[in-house]
Parts: C-alpha cells; structure tokens; sequence
C-alpha cells in the first residue's frame, strides 16, 4: 500500500470515530429531554448497545428503568416491546407460538421478543424456565417457533430489571445467568435538584409524544458503529491489565479477598475487553487507554463475583472489592 494510500484510509477511520462520537452525544441531547438525572446509566446503554451486549438493570420503582430504554430506542429509530414478568407467564408468552386457523392453516405468530429493544421488566418474577427462554434467545440471537427457527432482529438488545427491595414472590436469577449480562447497572434516586425538574416534566401530567423525542440515527448506523466498536485499538499492554484485574478476583491475594467465595469468569474478560473499546469510541477516541477500562470495571465485574456469607455480614458488596483492586493492580 502506497503512502498516500494509508494516509487517506487512516483519515477516514479517524472521520468515521469522530462522526459516531457525534451521533452518541445526540443521542444523548435526545434521551436526556425526557429521563432526567440518569446521564452514568443513559452512557452505560449505550456503551452496551456498542458492544452488542444485554444489560441488567437493579433500581427501586420510579427511577425511570423502563422510560430510560424507550426513549433510547425512540432516538434511536428503532422498534422497542415491552414485557412485563410475572409468575404465570410462559416461554411461548415471549417467544411466540404457532397457531391453526380455520381456512388459514397453521401460521406463526411472533411473541414480543422480535424487537430491536426489548424490556424484560421485573425478570426476577418469572419462573426459572421462562428467565431460561429468554436468556438462550439473547444468547443465541435467535428462537425456534414450533419446527422452524427466526432471526432476532438487529441491532437486538436487552434491558431486563429487577426490583432488589421485594422477595416475596420471585425467583432470583442464578449466578450463572446473571453471567450472560454484559453489564450490571444500579439505579439510584436522582438528586434534589433532578427531582425537581422531573416533577414539572414527566409521563404522568404530559404524554410521551409531547416531549418531541427525534430518531437522530437508524439501526443500519448502529450496526456500522457496533463494527468500528471491534475495530478499535487495544495496546497488548492493557490486554494483560485487563486480565491481571480478573486473575485477582481468582487468586483472593489483597485484603478484601477473602470475601470473595468464586472469582469473574473469563466472560468478565471479554466484557472489559469489548468495552473498554466503546468507552474509547463513545470519547472520540480509537484507541483505548487503562482509564477506559476504570471506567467499565464496575459494570462488568459487580455481578460476576460470587461472595461468601462474611461479606454478607460485615456488609462488603462487590463494588467495594472491585475499588481495592482497581486501586492495587498496577496500571500500564
């Protein structure tokens, strides 16, 4: 390849970085009109939507879990569903079934899965087999409908919540399945002066079209921003960083490990891999640097370590852990 050649290929990856830094700030303008006082959760789907990952969400009624990823997916210019959870309901309920109608024959009716976005609202209500259905279809990216197999659409991504205040009547989700979550996010109350704000502007005394919610991309231009997320560089150097930082959690070799009962499994990697590469993207950036990886090590991490029954009682949570060992491994 000629000189001039590499100059103007690296201008055009430089130009396509700096345009979908652009689209994510939009996106950002766009959600921020309506959920007021959630920009950390706002940027965390994002990064998530980036990497073609599914995220969990953990936050009291009325933080606007649910409002946060329709208006996302609103500006987005992408088709979102809704499902809400509850004891009874069946694999089939989300996955659709196949149906016989008279002089029609049998068809297929698709379930609300079949969605760019989708809420999984209050996953933790549902029986083990119907979390299990959902689980295998964000897996697999696709579902079986009688003998006959669907694509997901996409961009297909996944925002399930759960409620952490109630017990009665749930099932929680094993540790196992909670591993397949690219991200965990906790949502907290906003502060006094958001709460304001959102008093006067709300889907309760305005509807949800009065706020004028614009599609500022399409999902053919996330499915191009997911591909430049892959291409992003990540220096051999940071590679190793990021798996001393998992290795830790496995060796329990630093004060706060002894709390910890099972490490981060090798999906704990990945994650911090392929995001610390949108974070980068997300700041214009195509490279990524250790304080990226700082970044996401929270979300990626908090969910993914298993603690013991002293953490419990001397009340150290995960967050707790993953600060001491951001604090202790050496940054390259």
């Amino acid at each position: 390849m000629k000189k001039g050649e590499e100059h103007s290929l690296e201008h055009g990856y430089k130009t396509r970085i700096k345009k979908c830094s652009e689209t994510i700030e939009r996106i950002r303008k766009e959600v921020g009109k309506i959920v007021i006082g959630q920009d950390g959760t706002t940027s965390s789907l994002i990064r998530a939507l980036l990497c073609e990952g599914h995220v969990i969400v953990e936050g009291a009624p009325g933080t606007a879990k649910t409002l946060l990823i329709r208006t996302l997916a609103e500006a987005s210019g992408a088709q979102s569903k809704r499902v809400q959870f509850t004891v009874d309901m069946l694999p089939t309920d989300i996955l659709g079934i196949t149906t016989y109608t008279p002089r029609k024959g049998f068809e297929i009716i698709k379930g609300p899965i079949f969605a760019n976005f989708v809420v999984a609202d209050e996953i933790n209500r549902s029986p083990p087999k119907t979390q299990s259905a959902l689980l295998e279809a964000m897996q697999e990216r696709q579902v079986s409908i009688g003998r006959q197999t669907f694509a997901l659409p996409r961009p297909f991504f996944v925002m399930a919540t759960q409620n952490p205040i109630e017990s009665s009547g749930v099932y929680p989700l094993p540790e196992a399945q909670i591993d397949r979550f690219l991200f965990k996010l906790l949502m907290d109350y906003p502060k006094i002066d958001d709460e304001e704000k959102i008093m006067e502007n709300n889907i309760t005394i305005m509807k949800f079209e009065d706020f004028n919610i614009k599609p500022v991309t399409s999902p053919r231009e996330i499915i191009e921003m997911q591909k430049l997320t892959k291409k992003v560089y990540i220096d051999e150097s940071i590679k190793k960083y990021i798996l001393e930082l998992v290795a830790r959690t496995r060796e329990k070799n630093f004060a706060l490990g002894k709390y910890i009962d099972w490490g981060a499994s090798p999906r704990a990697s990945i994650g911090l891999f392929i995001a610390s590469k949108a974070e980068a993207l997300m700041n214009g950036r195509a490279f990524v640097i250790p304080e990226d990886v700082k970044n996401v090590a929270y979300e990626v991490i908090r969910h993914r370590l298993i603690l013991n029954y002293k953490a419990v009682v001397e009340k150290v949570d995960s967050d707790k852990i993953i600060k001491e060992l951001l604090n202790i491994v050496e940054v390259p």
